[in-house]
């Protein structure tokens, strides 16, 4: 059986790495602390409290060791295509994103934002999907995999249907959510889901993001 093919540093994935890598060499800042910039790009939340379901990564992230991030999204540039702008030339849409998701921290009745630091990158807008998959797929956050709905808006007058998400039950405290209606199980019960979750979780390693590409053009870790 053939090897691996020669590792390829233009490769799709590959490039989509280096972005992710780079997020990652960035500056902690308290996610509170923010001050507006310009640009899109890449973000992971961390969190260092003691919400008891959460200790396992608030642990891994004391220290300034911050190693396990709770959330990573993105943010991109409002009505531009794909590939035809800079990261940096349209407004500030990842400072906007990182300020709602501050926000949100603050009306959680039982949350800090003094317990949670942030770390973002610009990107060209191209690659700004790629590098938040590859993070997401590396890290697992636990807001992103099983406790949804901490990037949810306000859906606006006369469109509250549905069910109030999971991370709303768990943190209750933004004004809107009362409006949906509530879930079939309880914030006890998540809670649970979350110490599970977590306790099945490999340990973080220093460089994360594994096995290449689907043509075979990979280097390991």
């Amino acid at each position: 059986m053939a090897g691996p093919g020669p590792y390829d540093p233009l490769n799709r994935n590959n490039l989509g790495r280096s972005v992710a890598e780079a997020m990652l060499e960035q500056q902690i800042q308290g996610l509170g602390d923010v001050k507006r910039f310009s640009g899109a790009g890449i973000y992971a939340i961390y969190y260092t409290g003691k919400f008891a379901c959460y200790d396992v990564i608030a642990k891994q992230n004391r220290k300034g060791k911050f190693q396990r991030p709770i959330y990573v999204g993105k943010a991109v540039p409002s009505g531009a295509r794909k590939g035809n702008v800079q990261g940096g030339g349209m407004g500030s849409p990842l400072f906007g994103r990182i300020n709602e998701h501050a926000e949100s921290v603050r009306k959680a009745d039982n949350l800090d934002i003094a317990d949670f630091q942030c770390r973002y990158l610009v990107v060209e807008d191209i690659w700004i999907p790629l590098g938040e998959s590859l993070l997401i797929a590396r890290f697992s956050p636990v807001w992103n995999k099983l406790v949804d709905g901490f990037g949810n808006h306000d859906p606006g007058s006369g469109r509250h249907k549905g069910m109030r998400s999971r991370w709303d039950t768990l943190h209750p405290g933004r004004p809107w959510v009362p409006k949906f209606e509530e879930r079939n199980e309880t914030a006890d019960e998540i809670a649970k889901d979350v110490v599970a979750y977590l306790a099945a979780m490999p340990e973080p390693v220093a460089h994360m993001l594994g096995p290449s590409d689907d043509n075979g053009n990979g280097h390991g870790k």
